[in-house]
């Protein structure tokens, strides 16, 4: 009996797990699939300033230098999320990888959790007759 509610507790484990990580993997899918459709081009980054009390600080070669950059990597982040959806068959192999280390692991807590089990009732841990003294005290 103890067996079996060991081994159901590492299979209702197992279950969690495989649900967690099918959940996580179909999320972060949807969120890569999403990320293909978000267009960051200059035009967001075209209306970015920085406040006027910081313009006041900064030299006007500064404030100049800080819009080009933004204006010159605005294509660049919108090529980088167009190829971002080409990630999913990468993200798909390492969830197989992280789910099945954690199978891994899971059936060996199993089996390490039926070991001790067999040791503690080979050395007659669960077991005891009541016989002798110990009825006679209870």
């Amino acid at each position: 009996m103890v067996y079996f509610v060991a081994w159901f507790a590492v299979l209702v484990l197992l279950g969690l797990w495989t649900l967690s990580a099918w959940g996580l993997h179909a999320l972060a899918q949807w969120t890569l699939a999403q990320a293909g459709d978000v267009s960051l081009g200059t035009t967001v980054f075209g209306g970015l300033h920085l406040p006027e009390a910081v313009l006041s600080w900064l030299p006007p070669q500064a404030v100049e230098a800080a819009n080009a950059l933004l204006a010159s990597t605005g294509p660049l982040v919108a090529s980088l999320l167009q190829a971002v959806p080409s990630l999913a068959g990468v993200l798909a192999l390492a969830s197989w990888v992280v789910w099945g280390l954690g199978f891994t692991m899971l059936l060996l807590l199993g089996g390490g959790l039926h070991l001790l089990l067999a040791l503690w009732d080979r050395r007659g841990g669960g077991r005891r007759p009541l016989t002798g003294p110990a009825l006679a005290e209870g």
